[in-house]
């Protein structure tokens, strides 16, 4: 008898592609972890292996570019229960944020000594293939980058602006201490000028690699949220001079005025105009610096996005890609979520999220993504409040939600008339093209078998308890999901079925470039 030609034939499939527009009936044959045939009719007798897709839609499988582990658990631990929950939205290439300092590893030092036990504590836990942006917080850091490029395979950077006096949760006077770096170091607009100066260097030394190095940037000014913080937390109206001149509070005699609260007085304490005065900084500096591939980051509002399309205008030379997280997609700041839902930047307004659907649908924005950071319960609530009814300012920031991106996308999205290629351009394939990952991003031949199955008119109701991360409540808890994921393949292996994680961690480091 003789041998099959292929390991796996996923049979009757609605395929999805990125760049097309139709989803035909398609075959998808798997040899060796790859794709090498998609066609209308393959012969079920050529496979070891055959698997009915009941004309499922077939997505590429998702490369989530915005993800966080080991902020708030050790990294090792996150890395099993969120690298689960990535499985089971569809997720199988995993790009996580990591720095050195306070949270993250708890230690400084240079990449060299410490990047290596980042994937010490990744290697056979993650349950889907992973890869890792890196913030050069230090000068010597932004010496490390080549080296980091050569030995490691991280083509992308990141720098946090807001960190520039702020600390991850509320001003900072100790910022030495809260990023571990020496006395001698400054974090503020001139260490990001020489980073992206770093960065460009690298550019022009890997000129194989131009397309794929590249720097995010986190885009709020520590400035205007000290300021603005000071002046909510004092009641006080944010916007008012006097304000700023005396230091006036909220006069609980005023019947006529009210102290913001949850994430509407969040939101005001991180106001949007930091966001787009940050970004216009940011661009400048990219410009004179001839830093030519920027990534503005989670962008949440109106003022946001006009600000990063007024610099792309300015600009034309810089590649920007803009990016959305899928809570600022589905969220606003009079969710039942509450102190759940609180992460950096805020969550903004139903106007500002309507904006950022009407420009995600013109194609201004470049990618969604999750911004997943496992936020326990424990650490939204206080003494001084219930669960989620926590004061804002007591609750720390950042909340999970790769495990619902795709459900709620293709959601929201079949509200709006988001076409089905165009959710594997935004979930996939941008991403994979942006961060060196040419073997990633869609279902042709050549392609990792990354690939999701998803039942169109399997509706479901979100919930922490449905989730797999270790969170243990989710901001969409109560949503109403009109997808499901069905089955989530990794590399052609099965990894997510029917509601379950199958198997053990299969996830591989995705040396860059990859594919």
């Amino acid at each position: 008898m003789a041998k099959p030609k292929y390991d796996l034939l996923i049979k009757n499939v609605t395929l999805v592609r990125p760049k097309k527009n139709t989803t035909p009936k398609s075959d998808i044959a798997i040899k060796d972890g790859k794709i090498v045939k998609v066609a209308a009719e393959i012969k079920a007798e050529t496979a070891a292996k055959v698997v009915d897709g009941k004309m499922k839609l077939a997505f590429p499988g998702l490369v989530d570019p915005h993800m966080h582990c080991g902020i708030y658990a050790p990294l090792n631990e996150d890395a099993v229960t969120e690298s689960k929950a990535a499985a089971q939205g569809g997720v199988t290439s995993s790009l996580n944020y990591m720095r050195t300092g306070g949270y993250y590893m708890q230690r400084g030092g240079p990449y060299a000594e410490v990047y290596p036990d980042v994937l010490k504590l990744s290697e056979g836990n993650f349950y889907v293939d992973y890869a890792y942006h890196l913030a050069p917080l230090d000068r010597k850091h932004i010496s490390e980058i080549d080296m980091l490029i050569e030995k490691f395979g991280v083509t992308s950077f990141k720098i946090f602006m807001f960190y520039g006096g702020y600390g991850l949760h509320g001003a900072s006077s100790s910022q030495h201490e809260f990023l571990m770096v020496d006395k001698n170091e400054k974090y503020d607009i001139a260490h990001f000028e020489f980073v992206m100066r770093g960065v460009q260097r690298a550019i022009q030394k890997f000129p194989h690699l131009k397309d794929s190095i590249s720097l995010g940037l986190h885009c709020e000014l520590a400035e205007i949220l000290n300021a603005y913080t000071k002046m909510v937390e004092g009641g006080a109206k944010v916007t008012d001079l006097d304000t700023y001149l005396h230091g006036e509070t909220f006069d609980p005699a005023c019947v006529d005025c009210a102290p913001l609260t949850g994430l509407r007085a969040y939101s005001a304490a991180r106001p949007p105009h930091s966001e787009g005065l940050a970004i216009s900084i940011a661009s400048y500096l990219a410009n004179e610096t001839n830093c030519l591939n920027i990534n503005l980051l989670h962008l949440t509002s109106r003022k946001a996005v006009d600000a990063a399309l007024t610099m792309a205008k300015a600009f034309p030379h810089v590649n920007f890609r803009r990016e959305v997280t899928i809570g600022h997609l589905c969220l606003d700041y009079d969710t039942d979520a509450k102190s759940w839902a609180k992460v950096n930047p805020p969550i903004r307004s139903r106007e500002d999220v309507e904006y950022l659907w009407e420009k995600l649908l013109e194609g201004k924005l470049d990618w969604v993504c999750s911004d997943h950071a496992c936020c326990k319960a424990e650490s939204k609530t206080h003494k001084s409040g219930q669960g989620n009814d926590t004061p804002i300012f007591m609750s720390k920031s950042g909340f999970g939600g790769t495990e619902f991106m795709l459900p709620a996308l293709l959601t929201e999205g079949k509200k709006r008339g988001l076409s089905l290629n165009r959710v594997a351009e935004l979930t996939s394939h941008a991403a994979a093209r942006r961060f060196g990952l040419a073997g990633k991003g869609d279902i042709a031949a050549g392609f990792d078998a990354d690939i999701v199955l998803v039942d169109p008119n399997k509706s479901f109701v979100a919930s922490g308890e449905l989730s797999e991360s270790s969170q243990g409540y989710s901001v969409f808890e109560g949503m109403e999901m009109s997808a499901s994921v069905v089955s989530t393949y990794l590399r052609g292996n099965l990894i997510y079925n029917d509601g379950n994680v199958v198997g053990g961690p299969q996830g591989k480091y995705l040396k860059r470039p990859y594919g």
